[in-house]
């Protein structure tokens, strides 16, 4: 039956069809029914299960079946970042392009002015970030005063980046009569006291938060600190030129140099984070998603909420910081039931990282080396001989083909 069992809209439906949705997702088979019914709900997922839909699709299908008298905002959805803020957006669009429900963004780094119109004409759908909003209201030009649903997304991230006290203040001005819907990857202790104070007995439905889509496969490739950016580069050229890649750095400054190496080697790349403006990050993501840019490095700002379906390869040159941020990392790839590789660098300082990682998952993740790459004698763990045969701490390397098929790299263009 796929989605025609919720018995949507059939303008929903045939959106369905056309953005070629099949067989409902885990999240969103449990989680669009309860929706569906008016309910509260807590909804907690692996990244890149579909948990966008599971809650577009109801809030579409309750404003088609409950027509409103007046302009005015029925739907809040609050981000924590203005990436996943426009992605919501998109999803929206995508799924009620044959209905004439209006939506906007708002969100800090670009200018009030439409913002604020969208606010005062009563589009039906606000889509924001918790900092510009609370200026607008501050300003006294949102009338929140009839809205019928309020989500929260990514409320774990939310947490991560301060915006408790935010979130708290935006519920305060909510009509107590509504729906609310807090979605997230993880669910986190501090969550808790929001959620008494907030939500009316809500249904709680969680699939699989603890481990990466079965549609990835993932690997460890221990190597050299001082030899990932050979590593990186030998990799790419047996990468496919259709394929698209994303490859994470810890910091700013590390994802800058390795974005440089990369186009001294010929390769045209993409960077994502803090310190580029709105308009940069939106433009290289436009360009990512729309395949005219095929790899892009970025730090931990895209590890949440990059909702883009055709990521091939998730590369973690620099290993993450929790085994919470390695799922949501490789979760960029593996996407919307399509097949993705994650190849995560490891090197001597990273042995507490990679047991964290493999104490989460409950499972060792396999070691790999990349056939005709030179690599130096010593590797992790630290001064052992581990590449050269020695088992190390016992960890296995495979001596086979890389994760995934793979084809050849012909050079890119220099840009």
């Amino acid at each position: 039956m796929g989605f025609k069992v919720f018995n949507l809209d059939p303008r929903l439906q045939k959106a369905v069809d056309e953005a070629n949705y099949t067989i409902p997702t885990p999240i969103q088979k449990e989680a669009i029914p309860v929706c569906m019914e008016g309910s509260d709900i807590i909804g907690t997922a692996a990244t890149g299960t579909g948990k966008t839909a599971a809650f577009v699709l109801p809030i579409l299908n309750h404003l088609l079946k409950t027509p409103s008298h007046g302009k005015h905002t029925r739907v809040l959805i609050v981000a924590p970042t203005r990436e996943l803020a426009e992605q919501n957006r998109e999803v929206i669009k995508l799924l009620g392009r044959h209905t004439h429900i209006r939506s906007a963004v708002v969100y800090g780094g670009v200018g009030f002015t439409s913002q604020k119109q969208a606010l005062t004409d009563g589009t039906e759908i606000i889509v924001c970030c918790p900092g510009r909003l609370l200026d607008h209201m501050g300003q006294g030009v949102v009338d929140l005063r009839k809205l019928e649903i309020a989500v929260l997304d990514e409320a774990d991230r939310m947490l991560d980046m301060g915006f408790l006290p935010d979130i708290r203040r935006i519920l305060a001005a909510l009509p107590k009569e509504r729906q609310t819907m807090l979605f997230s990857a993880t669910f986190a202790p501090e969550l808790v006291d929001l959620i008494n104070h907030n939500l009316r007995n809500p249904k709680r439905i969680c699939v699989n938060t603890e481990a990466p889509a079965e549609t990835i496969d993932h690997c460890f490739y221990p190597v050299p600190e001082n030899q990932k950016t050979d590593l990186l580069l030998a990799l790419l050229r047996k990468i496919d030129d259709h394929k698209s890649i994303l490859i994470f750095t810890r910091t700013k400054r590390r994802a800058d140099i390795v974005m440089e190496s990369l186009e001294r080697a010929g390769f045209v790349t993409g960077i994502l984070h803090a310190d580029r403006s709105q308009q940069e990050r939106k433009r290289e993501l436009d360009n990512f998603r729309s395949g005219k840019l095929k790899i892009m490095v970025a730090t931990d700002i895209a590890a949440r909420g990059l909702d883009i379906q055709d990521i091939s390869h998730v590369i973690n040159y620099d290993i993450p910081d929790t085994a919470v941020n390695y799922i949501h990392r490789i979760g960029r790839t593996g996407r919307a039931e399509k097949t993705g590789d994650a190849l995560t660098f490891i090197s001597a300082d990273d042995e507490s990282e990679v047991k964290d990682i493999e104490r989460r998952l409950g499972t060792a993740v396999e070691r790999k080396r990349l056939e005709g790459f030179e690599y130096s004698k010593y590797d992790v763990p630290t001064g052992r001989k581990y590449l050269q045969g020695a088992g190390g701490s016992g960890m296995k390397i495979h001596k086979g083909p890389m994760c995934g098929s793979w084809g050849v790299k012909k050079r890119g263009r220099r840009r």
